[in-house]
């Protein structure tokens, strides 16, 4: 039985074409079984500025104060979650949105930095055993990236580290990222092509260079940041190609897989 991790940001879900649903959920008919993590961030800067809370970053990550939690959790858990869930639901599939607090799903500690950041968590332990049961009733898990501990207390998690730990313990070696990009591009002889395999100093080389450059790079070091675990490669593909799940899962040579090694 098939299976696959996959993490989105929600911008990029929301302007998604419905074949992308229909392919997704025809994987789920045909027995591959798919998990989807999501993220929400400009959906959150959105929000955070109609409520006038300033949005800041340090080092990538969201500063998160008990205000900014509210709106984070609101709009990942509530919101974007439940907008992939009724999108997913129109395409035909079954599908079941859960935050990362619900049944312990994500347990979290604060990150070393939280007294600079506040509330952002890494995650300590996915509870495999609710995800497993959620597919086994035939829904495809959808969940949102918030954490918890045992004393209650709610985590940002960032979405790229909690797709990458949920993979590990499900016990997936490759994680596709859908973006809206068709994956690490390299000039060769003039022209621009999609590199089939990106190794991490492949990475950090054309990062230095400049040939990775302007938003590319916090989606690459995100896609990094997935290798985590049991995960081997992570294959960033383009979310609005034909097939794009369909073709990732069972016949590769599309959109850029980046190893360790």
């Amino acid at each position: 039985m098939a299976r696959f991790v996959m993490k989105c940001g929600g911008s990029t879900l929301a302007a998604l074409p419905d074949a992308f649903f229909q392919d997704l959920r025809e994987l789920q008919e045909s027995g591959t079984q798919p998990v989807i993590v999501h993220g929400g961030g400009p959906a959150i800067n959105e929000t955070l500025g109609k409520l006038g809370i300033e949005s800041r970053f340090a080092n990538g990550l969201r500063v998160t104060d008990e205000a900014t939690l509210d709106v984070v959790e609101m709009v990942l858990a509530g919101r974007i979650n439940k907008e992939i869930v009724r999108k997913l639901q129109q395409s035909g599939a079954k599908a079941l949105g859960l935050s990362g607090t619900d049944g312990m799903l994500i347990r979290a500690e604060p990150v070393a930095n939280a007294d600079e950041i506040g509330f952002v968590g890494d995650v300590t332990d996915v509870n495999a055993e609710l995800i497993e049961g959620v597919i086994a009733l035939g829904y495809v898990p959808v969940i949102a990236p918030i954490g918890i501990n045992d004393q209650g207390q709610r985590f940002n998690i960032n979405a790229d580290t909690a797709a990458g730990a949920v993979a590990s313990k499900l016990g997936v070696e490759t994680m596709i990222v859908v973006t809206d990009v068709p994956g690490i591009m390299r000039t060769r002889d003039g022209v621009k092509q999609v590199m089939p395999q990106a190794t991490f100093a492949d990475i950090e080389e054309m990062i230095a260079s400049g040939e990775i450059y302007g938003g590319m790079i916090p989606k690459v070091r995100a896609a990094m940041k997935c290798l985590h675990g049991n995960v081997r490669e992570v294959l960033i593909v383009d979310g609005a190609e034909p097939r794009v799940l369909s073709r990732a899962v069972r016949e590769g040579g599309i959109g850029t897989r980046i190893v360790r090694e």
